[in-house]
Order: C-alpha cells, then structure tokens, then sequence
C-alpha cells in the first residue's frame, strides 16, 4: 500500500470542464442560430410570398414611397382605398340631377300633362299617360309653328287649326290637319323632378 493520497477522484480535470462548457455553449450557439434562421427563412418566405400575390406591375414613380405604401399594404392584407373612392366618386357625378328643365312630378296630372315655355320655339309638353310615366314633346305644332296651348282629355291642342296630338306617342290624330307627330324630347324622373332635354 501506498502512503500517497488518490488524487484522481479529488481534483477535477482542467480539461474535461472547458470541453463541456464549450460543448455547451456550442449547443446553444448552435439552437439558437437554427431558430433564428427559422424565424427569419419563414419572414423571408412569407414576404416573397405577399409580394408575389399582391402589389402593381408597374415600377413606382416615387421610389422609396410608392414601395414601403405598397409594402404595408401587402403586409396588413389590406386593400387601398383608391378604389372605393372612385367608386365613390362615380356615385356621386351619377347621383347629380340629370341635365335640362326640371318640372315637378307632382304638377304632371296623370291622364293629362303641362305645357312651358313663353313661345313656339321654346316651349315643350310634359305629360303622363299612365302613373309614374312621363313623356315630353316640342311644344311647337308641326301644321304651321303654332304653339300648343293646352292637354284635355288625353290630347295636346293646337288653337290655330284645331290639330291633337297623343299625349302617350305625340302623334296626331287622323281628323288633324297636323300630319305629322309633335318631335319627342327626353324626359328623365330624378327625386321629385321630371328633366325636360
């Protein structure tokens, strides 16, 4: 037997301790580049895939601008309002009164009609045959130029020779000197206003 103390199992090898700590660190090093290769090959795949789907074809004409607005919109999955405020803007131009005269619909008797106008030249017929359908003719007489002055009974009449006109079609009727039918106008309801054109 020896008088010499085991030294083998008191002292730690120097050696053996660097090496687990650096297998140690290594492993973790090693998790956590893998999860951040992850992480970050997932955000790269995620944005080429947005990328692909969405944005325009056309190059920006502002650079840095029109990309990052382009980006943000593709990242948050929303849509630009561009297209709502055309949509917006259509309704808007399509919700103005349409051109010409407004004549109240409440002062159109259905079965008969109204005449405007301080002449021949200018005047027209408004009338409604049925309810809810309006029609409009030239107030000028197509005998001799004369001006409609009143609808009766389903007919527009001529005061100088008697000519009637259909207050539906503006044709005259076969007792007329009148041979041929008042000229049609365009009349286009809007709210409460019928619009002569």
């Amino acid at each position: 037997m020896s008088d010499q103390p085991d030294t083998t199992s008191t002292v730690p090898d120097a050696r053996s301790e660097t090496n687990r700590s650096a297998v140690d660190r290594s492993a973790v090093d090693r998790r956590t580049v893998l999860r951040s290769a992850g992480v970050g090959g997932a955000g790269v795949a995620a944005a080429a895939a947005l990328a692909a789907c969405g944005g325009t074809t056309t190059p920006p004409a502002t650079g840095g601008a029109a990309s990052s607005t382009t980006s943000a919109a593709a990242t948050t999955g929303s849509s630009t309002s561009t297209g709502s405020a055309t949509s917006s803007g259509s309704a808007s131009s399509s919700a103005a009164a349409p051109s010409g005269t407004p004549v109240k619909t409440a002062d159109v008797p259905v079965g008969g009609g109204i005449i405007q106008g301080n002449d021949a030249d200018t005047a027209f017929v408004v009338t409604q045959p049925t309810a809810g359908v309006f029609k409009a003719f030239s107030g000028k007489c197509t005998h001799q130029g004369c001006k409609v002055t009143k609808v009766v009974q389903g007919m527009i009449d001529c005061p100088c020779h008697q000519s009637q006109f259909d207050i539906t079609t503006g044709a005259p009727t076969s007792a007329s000197q009148a041979k041929s039918p008042l000229p049609a106008k365009t009349a286009t309801v809007s709210g409460d206003s019928v619009y002569i054109a």
